[in-house]
């Protein structure tokens, strides 16, 4: 499959009066068109604010995109006029924001805000945006939509606003769409149906996805491959099946031991990650991951690991990353 989105040595910054916090820090992936790739980690890892800088929505001050590059289609979006970039927005690359129960204007209508959405991008004459809206509100799986799209978001549930999120990423028709933390906030039941309209809707529409997410049963049923990323870089990146069955990192094999898991046995102790992530404007010389790493060895202490290729595509920054072969079904 050809490369859809190439982000190659991302550092995103920003500048406060506590010191610079390296939030994303020299970051590097790429998505496959109609692939599906999850980016993993705990509060405050990077994960977000390496969302945001693909659509370059890092606020300034006092946020700014230090370093890198971010390849779209051939293009850098970091090159682009706000112009340019802004015809991208929504046209090309859509984003389902984090807390569905406020990412819609409240003072508009449902309709009026899916219809500005195509008029803009795509335009549209009101009478056709209008009838691609109801068209939009039935694929996202609510009833009755044309009366739908007269209501305001507060008539809304929490679930039936992320379907309204899900139906204005797709009304443009994007080739990727980024999902940050899709389900926060939702009840378990509507987080299921959420995951599984956009696993359906993305496979037959053939987008691809960046699903964010600290959920790591999100990323063993719909993830195609994942990020593990920790205080602002990826240490882990694999398959679904690599990063689960044969991690090489001690933050995915802590990640992994502190949830439950179905095919452990029930008497099975959850294990879980000691200490604090690290405060970013006060990284050392050393592994990040350090302080709280039961293999941690001298040369951890001075040296960043480098995340490098293990086979078959995995990589891992790690320096005892071979010796971390294990069969995640043993680990206790």
């Amino acid at each position: 499959m050809a490369k859809l989105l190439e982000i190659e040595n991302l550092c995103t910054q920003f500048f406060t009066s506590a010191g610079t916090v390296q939030a994303v820090d020299d970051v590097s992936y790429d998505v496959e068109e109609g692939e599906t790739v999850a980016v993993v980690g705990e509060s405050g890892c990077g994960k977000s604010v390496s969302a945001l800088s693909v659509l370059r929505l890092i606020p300034w001050p006092p946020g700014r995109i230090v370093g890198g590059s971010i390849r779209f289609m051939g293009k850098d979006l970091l090159k682009l006029s706000d112009a340019e970039i802004r015809s991208v927005r929504g046209r090309q690359i859509a984003m389902v924001f984090q807390e569905p129960m406020t990412s819609l204007n409240p003072v508009l209508t449902i309709g009026l805000q899916l219809t500005e959405t195509l008029q803009h991008h795509l335009g549209m004459t009101g009478e056709k945006a209008e009838a691609r809206a109801v068209e939009l509100l039935g694929m996202v799986g609510i009833s009755d939509p044309e009366r739908r799209l007269k209501q305001y978001p507060h008539h809304f549930s929490g679930g039936m606003r992320q379907r309204v999120m899900i139906a204005l990423a797709l009304s443009c028709e994007p080739k990727l769409i980024i999902a940050d933390e899709p389900t926060t906030a939702l009840d378990v039941t509507i987080q299921a149906q959420i995951l599984e309209l956009m696993k359906d809707l993305t496979k037959r529409l053939g987008v691809a996805l960046i699903v964010i997410t600290h959920n790591l049963g999100v990323v063993a049923r719909y993830a195609d491959r994942v990020n593990v990323m920790y205080a602002g870089k990826i240490v882990e990146e694999g398959t679904a099946a690599q990063v689960y069955h044969k991690p090489r990192h001690p933050y995915t094999i802590g990640l992994l031991s502190s949830v439950p898991r179905m095919d452990q046995h029930r008497g099975r102790r959850l294990v879980p990650i000691e200490g604090q992530p690290p405060d970013l404007t006060r990284l050392d010389d050393g592994c990040a991951y350090r302080p709280r790493c039961h293999w941690a060895i001298d040369r951890c202490t001075d040296n960043i690991p480098l995340l490098e290729h293990i086979g078959d595509g995995q990589k891992a920054a790690c320096f005892r990353k071979h010796e971390l072969d294990t069969d995640m079904r043993t680990v206790q």
